[in-house]
């Protein structure tokens, strides 16, 4: 996709305030630079900030796929330092265990998610360590990613689509990223494509 905020994105209920969650994110990722715990902190509150005056984002990007989640694209730096998706996932849908290879802050619109955490354990059969999992409601913000814990696995938990504002640190659309399988500890690369809107 080119690079800027999309045409679809300008149809958001309250574009203004859009404008301003990206600028913000803008600033903040290049005063901050390379310290991804810095740059997620102030990240994470510009989108608390944002979620509590109210997200509404037009249909064609909230819109589940019947066959996997889907993520389209709101907005990605000219630079591609980072990027801005809606992340929905139908009910019952759920992702492989996977990692983001940059840092990251999602924030929850609807639906209910549930996110499991792992880590990196090569004394494990599959190569990871199960830590805990968290559920995420409407207002939520947490950071998911950052060099020391960015793998995880993310379903919807209700009877509604969850639908997500993710900020990345790269233009996750077209980054490599690996995939785990629990079962039996293969790893594959991958990338999580930009969804189309219909």
């Amino acid at each position: 996709m080119t690079p800027g905020i999309s045409a679809e994105a300008t149809d958001i209920d309250g574009f203004d305030a859009f404008v301003e969650f990206v600028a913000a994110v803008e600033y903040e990722v290049a005063a901050k630079g390379t310290d991804e715990y810095a740059v997620t902190a102030a990240v994470a509150e510009h989108l608390r900030a944002w979620l509590g005056r109210g997200v509404v984002i037009p249909e064609p990007l909230r819109a589940p796929n019947p066959d996997h989640y889907v993520m389209y694209p709101l907005h990605v730096a000219a630079d591609r330092s980072f990027s801005i998706a809606s992340a929905v996932w139908n009910v019952g849908q759920e992702t492989p265990v996977h990692d983001h290879g940059t840092w990251g802050v999602i924030g929850i619109v609807a639906g209910l998610e549930k996110e499991r955490r792992y880590a990196p354990d090569a004394g494990s059969p599959n190569g990871l360590s199960f830590l805990g999992e968290d559920f995420l409601r409407p207002g939520d913000v947490e950071v998911c990613c950052t060099t020391d814990q960015d793998v995880h696995a993310v379903a919807a938990a209700s009877d509604v689509p969850c639908v997500g504002i993710h900020v990345y640190g790269a233009d996750i659309g077209t980054l490599p990223r690996r995939s785990y399988n629990t079962a039996d500890g293969s790893v594959k690369t991958f990338v999580s494509a930009w969804a189309v809107p219909r």
